[in-house]
């Protein structure tokens, strides 16, 4: 089913979800809800989606970019690492903004670590570690982000970068308080 995503003024936002105990009925229907509300999202268009978004405060999230689809299950990071492995980074990587559909239309140029290692379980309950890389790892620790209750616009603040809105093809930068 298709579900609302909370905007970011919501306090449901900044619960730490809860773990999850077992992979039953109602899990299972949340993470298709994940995936259902996730797939329509043109405008903008999402790469991944957390549980706390959709009002459910558990820790799973899904993504879908390209070739990297994931459901994500009570994720812990086993490591984060701040070189990743040397690479020529494409013109788009360079220049890449982060977003977030709890606050649709507004993007940073938010730099995370390049690669961490995150231990969780699969959405058929197998415990996989699996190291991410770059735009993935960027998406993993986002995710990571929302099931502990903090939106990247706290990144930014920390990090005082700056925050653009597009609109109608215009970008403008937004003050921050």
């Amino acid at each position: 089913m298709i579900r609302k995503i909370l905007k970011s003024g919501d306090p449901k936002l900044r619960e730490i979800a809860k773990p999850i105990a077992n992979i039953d009925g109602r899990i299972l229907e949340i993470i298709k809800d994940l995936k259902d509300t996730l797939a329509i999202q043109k405008d903008p268009e999402g790469v991944a989606l957390a549980a706390p978004q959709i009002g459910k405060s558990v820790r799973i999230f899904v993504a879908n970019y390209q070739d990297f689809q994931r459901v994500v299950i009570n994720p812990e990071i086993v490591k984060i690492d701040n070189r990743s492995k040397p690479k020529e980074k494409t013109k788009a990587e360079t220049k890449l903004l982060e977003g977030c559909l709890s606050l649709p239309n507004y993007y940073s140029p938010l730099k995370r670590e390049p690669q961490v290692t995150v231990k969780y379980l699969n959405g058929k309950g197998k415990e996989i570690t699996e190291t991410f890389t770059d735009f993935q790892a960027q998406i993993v620790l986002h995710e990571i982000d929302h099931l502990n209750g903090i939106l990247f616009i706290d990144r930014l603040l920390a990090k005082k970068k700056p925050l653009y809105k597009l609109e109608k093809d215009t970008w403008e930068e937004v003050e921050l308080i």
